[in-house]
């Protein structure tokens, strides 16, 4: 682990998963901003010292960085040791994560479990732990980065879905939990953001009108807004999405289904592995 710059005992220290690219990379750009201190997590320790240099010379903030690949247990428990030893942490984001695109039947196993260990298993033990931190403190905050399919099911990425129901169902039901501790749980549930998300799982996107894409500033800025005012557990940000989400969970889970054997049968057209399933 290395650091850049110099930690200050009054400034708060935010963990930041996912911390080297898109919502990830934006929340250590605004959390530096507004005078925290940082550690940031990801895979690759390179991109992650270049955000630190980077971070550290505009902001002046201390950049902790913690290579970790969280579908693996022991990277996931020496990160719950780091934030049981952090006196000044004030908020946890746990925003890694990954899609893929094909139908479970056709595709190896390998990266749907990790899907489950990255967008369940690891949350919730970075979230334990963050919370038996602040429930001392009576203060803290833990932003968990779902999504709006959370609200969804589909094919081509029926886990995706599924892990990121998990997540905002989890938050909703920790945040009850913690109602009357001080601590704020927040489930963000963005819809398309422009980042490296989509490329990296291959994911057909391009044909997508430019009104459905947000921009990872403002999925970020909604996120902290919504804790300056004590706002609600689930943040959707974008009125369009927000609607979209309101008429969702108004919909009968029937028709729901036969739009997502339509959204089957464009995936076959796309990803051959996916033809006759």
């Amino acid at each position: 682990m290395t650091a850049t710059a110099t930690a200050t005992a009054a400034r708060p220290v935010a963990i930041v998963t996912g911390a080297s690219a898109g919502i990830g990379r934006e929340f250590c750009e605004q959390l530096a901003r507004r005078g925290y201190d940082l550690i940031a997590v990801a895979r690759n320790a390179d991109r992650l010292s270049a955000l630190a240099a980077e971070i550290a010379a505009r902001h002046g903030a201390a950049v902790e960085v913690f290579p970790a690949d969280l579908v693996r247990d022991d990277d996931v428990s020496r990160l719950v040791a780091r934030i049981a030893a952090e006196p000044r942490l004030a908020l946890l984001v746990n925003n890694a994560g990954f899609g893929t695109l094909g139908t479970l039947a056709k595709t190896a196993p390998e990266p749907q479990e990790a899907m489950l260990r990255l967008h369940t298993l690891a949350p919730m033990r970075l979230s334990q732990a963050a919370a038996r931190a602040f429930l001392p403190r009576h203060a803290g905050a833990i932003v968990n980065v779902s999504s709006v399919a959370s609200f969804l099911f589909s094919a081509g990425n029926v886990n995706y879905c599924a892990t990121k129901a998990y997540l905002t169902t989890f938050s909703e039901g920790l945040a009850a939990e913690l109602r009357r501790s001080g601590i704020q749980v927040q489930a963000l549930c963005p819809g398309f953001t422009r980042s490296e998300f989509h490329q990296r799982a291959n994911m057909p996107v391009n044909d997508l009108p430019s009104a459905m894409w947000q921009s990872a500033e403002d999925v970020v800025r909604a996120s902290l807004t919504t804790l300056d005012r004590r706002g609600p557990v689930i943040c959707v940000p974008g009125l369009g999405y927000r609607l979209l989400v309101a008429l969702v969970r108004l919909t009968p889970r029937s028709v729901l289904g036969r739009l997502a054997a339509a959204g089957q049968r464009r995936l076959g057209r796309l990803d051959p592995s996916s033809t006759g399933l």
